[in-house]
């Protein structure tokens, strides 16, 4: 199991946010944690990525307990985030961008980088075509490329995905999940927090449900959408 989270509990304040949780992650393997919004989706991936306080509980990566470890060491380890609403730095280029996150790496000026460089630039052409724009003046659309690209730049095992679709048009949002998907072929574990159940489920070996901060169903993705109870709760009705 390269990502192992037990009985993780996180506050905000007095506020249980996660409540015992536990779950893994296969390497080679994509991940989906759905629910409705305060569910605790985005608060458990943060925890991951080390910025928020575990108040009980342990994440092991790899076999390693990482539970206490800095969000940059755990970027080291090989986990790195594309968040929810994107982040990107406004005022810089998309090369920018892109190289802020690769700012732990040493071999900046190796044929490795351009290489991963270049893989960015073949799975999101846009970013190629825009590459001297500045981050602030391009779409949603191509925002979200840029978040996850920036993040592929890091060189990471395991990829974690904050609401990849959100606020994105339809056509996007399919486009965006068909690259979720080359970059896990590609070798990348990927771990996805996603409102689109239905195509989070599609895509996704195994699934997890969260409600109010504790998991409440979990089974493969095509376990998850084709029960009834997750497509009334989660799908309209239908996947």
């Amino acid at each position: 199991m390269l990502l192992e989270v037990d009985g993780l509990c996180v506050n905000y304040g007095h506020i249980e946010a996660i409540r015992d949780i536990s779950f893994g992650v296969e390497e080679g393997t994509v991940t989906s944690l759905i629910g409705a919004n305060g569910a605790g989706k985005s608060t458990t991936l943060k925890t991951i990525s080390g910025l928020r306080k575990v108040r009980a509980g342990t994440i092991t990566f790899d076999g390693k307990d990482i539970t206490h470890a800095r969000p940059f060491e755990r970027v080291l380890m090989g986990i790195s985030q594309s968040p929810e609403g994107r982040g990107c730095f406004p005022g810089m280029t998309v090369l920018e961008n892109l190289d802020m996150g690769a700012f732990v790496r040493k071999d900046r000026k190796s044929a490795a980088y351009r290489s991963d460089l270049d893989r960015v630039f073949d799975l999101f052409p846009r970013l190629k075509e825009r590459e001297r724009q500045a981050a602030g003046s391009m779409s949603g659309g191509e925002q979200q490329m840029l978040a996850i690209g920036r993040a592929l730049m890091a060189k990471p095992r395991l990829l974690l995905l904050d609401e990849p679709s959100m606020g994105l048009a339809p056509k996007l949002i399919q486009q965006i999940f068909t690259i979720v998907t080359e970059i896990n072929q590609q070798g990348t574990t990927v771990l996805l927090v996603e409102q689109n159940a239905a195509q989070a489920l599609k895509r996704s070996d195994n699934a997890h449900i969260l409600e109010t901060g504790e998991i409440v169903r979990s089974g493969t993705g095509h376990e998850l959408a084709g029960d009834d109870s997750v497509k009334a709760a989660y799908l309209g009705g239908d996947l």
